[in-house]
């Protein structure tokens, strides 16, 4: 039976509406795919122009970072942690790889480059692994200090200034089409193809924590690490692994920022941490670890990328995108927790 089918007997003798809602809290991707919904309708009435394919576009676009963030973070959550560096790796991987393979190997072909920011983001979370096993500290302190740490070195040693002239390699690869459409006004809407890099790490993080034994401890280590311990799980090598998984994507993620931007900033990712957070938690992962799911916390950044990206549409002002994205997490949070006293 799918995770998503109607159990009647569930809530037998109430009021349809009760039943309702009580299936949707056992399911939190459909309660913020409706919330993702009801968005789209109010600003599609206030404004037709929502509609429109090219901010389709523009939001997959705007998803993509936010996305593998998200997932990298999801990974970190479903074992009890979280991670407050993933913006900080990125942001060094990304100047670093960019300005190296500028200066050194310009002639490099995006694969090579994405997979030399894949393991330096990697070995940066084998490092926050390593500090959260054999500190036994919080890894919310842990990363914080990693971040200040790597935001540190980032203002010591390259301050704010910016990096333009990016290998032709990567500025190619942020030009490549998915899909062109020429809309009827005559304006040209068009789907970059970096938005598949998402979609296969989507798969594979899905698969990860769905299909292997590293997933079922990693959901074990989330829901008691004590217990999971006593079971056999190795909360070392899960440790190492989640952290290290959440720098491969954001050491990729840092690459295709710098691809679609065609600029290297050594700061420009900074503060995005909330969001990815919001984000998860929105698409119902549990914050104290053991829950999660891939299709929730895609469609979690699709809500926020929303609220984001279509408010002005409606009139609203750019200030209420924080306090609209506060409103949806307080409205989630409750609901959920529901799920969890029940």
């Amino acid at each position: 039976m799918s995770d998503f089918a109607w159990d009647s007997s569930n809530g037998a003798g109430s009021a349809p509406p009760a039943r309702v809602m009580a299936w949707l809290i056992r399911h939190p991707p459909i309660f913020t795919l409706l919330m993702i919904v009801l968005v789209s309708v109010v600003v599609g009435a206030i404004s037709p122009e929502f509609w429109q394919i090219s901010n389709i576009f523009d939001m997959a676009r705007a998803s993509v970072v936010t996305g593998m963030f998200g997932l990298g973070f999801l990974v970190v959550l479903a074992a009890g942690g979280l991670d407050m560096s993933f913006a900080a790796i990125a942001a060094l991987v990304m100047y670093w790889i960019t300005t190296l393979t500028a200066a050194h190997a310009p002639w490099l072909p995006m694969p090579v480059i994405l997979v030399a920011a894949a393991v330096g983001g990697m070995l940066l979370g084998v490092g926050n692994g390593l500090l959260v096993h054999y500190l036994r500290a919080p890894a919310l302190i842990v990363t914080i200090g990693t971040q200040y740490v790597i935001r540190g070195f980032l203002l010591t040693f390259v301050g704010t200034e910016l990096f333009i002239n990016i290998p032709l390699s990567m500025e190619n690869f942020g030009k490549y089409e998915l899909w062109r459409v020429q809309t009827d006004s005559g304006s040209i809407a068009i789907l970059p193809a970096y938005v598949l890099v998402l979609v296969a790490a989507a798969v594979a993080t899905w698969w990860i924590l769905n299909r292997t034994l590293m997933g079922r401890a990693i959901f074990a280590v989330g829901g008691n690490p004590a217990i999971a311990e006593r079971l056999g799980y190795d909360l070392r090598k899960v440790h190492i692994f989640i952290f290290a998984y959440a720098g491969l994507l954001a050491g990729v993620a840092g690459m295709l920022h710098v691809s679609s931007n065609r600029l290297a900033n050594p700061f420009d990712l900074s503060g995005t941490e909330l969001g990815v957070i919001a984000a998860v938690v929105l698409g119902g992962a549990r914050i104290t670890g053991g829950a999660g799911t891939v299709i929730g916390t895609l469609l979690g950044v699709v809500l926020v990328t929303l609220v984001n990206n279509v408010l002005i549409l409606a009139g609203i002002p750019s200030t209420w995108q924080t306090f609209v994205v506060g409103c949806f997490i307080v409205l989630a949070g409750t609901v959920f927790a529901t799920r969890e006293s029940s």
